[in-house]
């Protein structure tokens, strides 16, 4: 163990101190982490540090605190251009146990993360890269009975924008695509037949964003809207942004792109053999179903929040999580005026389950997480039943309270400055939070303080 470590102080910046606690300060991070005594295991955990270009200032080791390891290993990083946060995702392939110290360099209210038990979460938008093209189905493979397995057209298209989605990166511009006649058509036939629907059977957030698409963004019965635009007008609405992706991802997948506001959009046309169905999520569905919403404030935010909930669950939260987005985002139904009206992306794309669900026919329940998590999702014909929120805002706040119930040995916060998400495991890192959170708050407190003058000076003059 101590060889290895000498070999390592070429690559490796490692001063001596004291005691854990003196390394404490304002530009380092404290990490513990155990190793079980075996050859090369601290030499390739201090690889991954150099390898994400994070600087060691101290290293010391320590005796154990768990039974399971030999050695515990203190490593303090300097704050730098490494990623800490990374850093720890990668190490997971080499060590059981990680702890991040409080800001006194104790252990005593972080609790340990077991990474072997926390599946991979991207962290910064730029991860968004690794598994964006983890298609699970469809892409340019059509399965025998999808309406556009035999024509040979129609399998090139897909093809093409199959490798647009998984050439693409984040940062880069989105290629405009050149639609044929009979793809636009196609768009047109839905787009006319949908429209007619809309000003009876959607709610009043989505009439609303569709006239501003219909005037920034080209959505008209004769032009399919091109992703780089949609993307930026829904960056300067609601700061989502659209990514192309080949087919259908994981639930874990698209649900942690939600978190950073990204949402992976399909950029193909369903077969125009049967316009009015498709067995998967194609632009009709994508930029008529999604997109008018994910240009409002409430919406988005919902969206993030059930994006971020599912960063780091288990596999059975996941898929809960899942279920709930389904009956919501894409099935959702709302009340307004008195009325029932569709805000879910899979009614607002399909013609015939959109007139269904508004209809007496339909079961409708009340939004409730805990049943609604429990529900069958049903993608070949209509919904056995169908969920209903007063409003977004109701929803949102069911969703907080489901979301209360997952368990992680962490929080995490969305850092919308660095677009990364910030895990909160320990006292440090919650009080740094709590203190760019202030200036938030007096910005409101002053804000309320100049109302209520305004107020009462109103009130003395009439």
């Amino acid at each position: 163990m101590v060889d290895k470590l000498r070999a390592h102080k070429r690559s490796l910046v490692i001063s001596r101190r004291d005691s854990f606690n003196d390394c404490v300060n304002h530009s380092t991070t404290p990490v513990i982490f155990s190793l079980k005594n075996e050859i090369g295991g601290l030499a390739r955990a201090l690889d991954v540090f150099r390898e994400n270009n994070v600087n060691v200032v101290h290293i010391e080791s320590r005796k154990p605190r768990r039974q399971d390891s030999e050695y515990e290993i203190y490593v303090d990083c300097e704050d730098g251009d490494g990623d800490i946060q990374e850093l720890m995702s990668l190490l997971k392939n080499h060590i059981d146990v990680i702890n991040i110290p409080d800001s006194d360099g104790s252990d005593g209210a972080s609790a340990e993360v077991i990474l072997s038990e926390i599946p991979w979460f991207p962290h910064k938008i730029q991860d968004l890269d690794r598994s964006a093209n983890r298609v699970l189905q469809y892409g340019s493979e059509l399965d025998a009975d999808h309406p556009g397995f035999k024509d040979k057209e129609y399998r090139e298209r897909r093809r093409y924008f199959s490798d647009i989605g998984y050439s693409y990166k984040y940062g880069e511009s989105i290629p405009r695509v050149e639609y044929n006649k009979k793809e636009t058509e196609t768009w047109g036939t839905v787009f006319r037949e949908l429209t007619r629907l809309y000003p009876t059977h959607a709610c009043r957030e989505y009439l609303a964003n569709l006239q501003v698409l219909r005037d920034e963004c080209g959505y008209r019965e004769d032009n399919i809207p091109q992703l780089q635009d949609v993307s930026n007008f829904l960056k300067a609405r609601t700061g989502f942004q659209v990514r192309p992706v080949a087919g259908y991802l994981s639930s874990r997948d698209f649900l942690a792109g939600l978190a950073f506001r990204v949402f992976h959009c399909t950029q193909y046309i369903r077969h125009s053999s049967d316009p009015f169905y498709t067995p998967e999520p194609d632009c009709c569905h994508e930029l008529l179903g999604h997109v008018p919403l994910l240009a409002d404030k409430s919406f988005a935010q919902f969206s993030q929040e059930i994006g971020l909930c599912s960063l780091g669950a288990s596999d059975e939260e996941v898929q809960k999580l899942a279920t709930c987005y389904f009956f919501t985002v894409e099935f959702g139904l709302c009340k307004q005026d008195g009325r029932t009206r569709a805000y879910g992306a899979g009614l607002l794309s399909s013609i015939g389950e959109l007139k269904h669900a508004l209809t007496d026919r339909a079961v409708v329940k009340p939004f409730d997480p805990k049943e609604t998590s429990q529900e069958e999702c049903i993608i070949t014909s209509f919904q056995n039943c169908y969920y209903i929120s007063g409003s977004f805002e109701e929803a949102k706040e069911k969703m907080r309270e489901f979301a209360s119930t997952i368990k992680r040995p962490f929080a995490v916060r969305y850092n919308p400055y660095t677009q990364s998400v910030e895990v909160l495991s320990n006292v440090h890192r919650i009080a740094d939070v709590v203190n760019e959170l202030k200036g938030d708050l007096n910005t409101l407190s002053e804000a309320l303080r100049n109302y209520s003058r305004r107020g009462r000076h109103w009130s003395n003059n009439h």
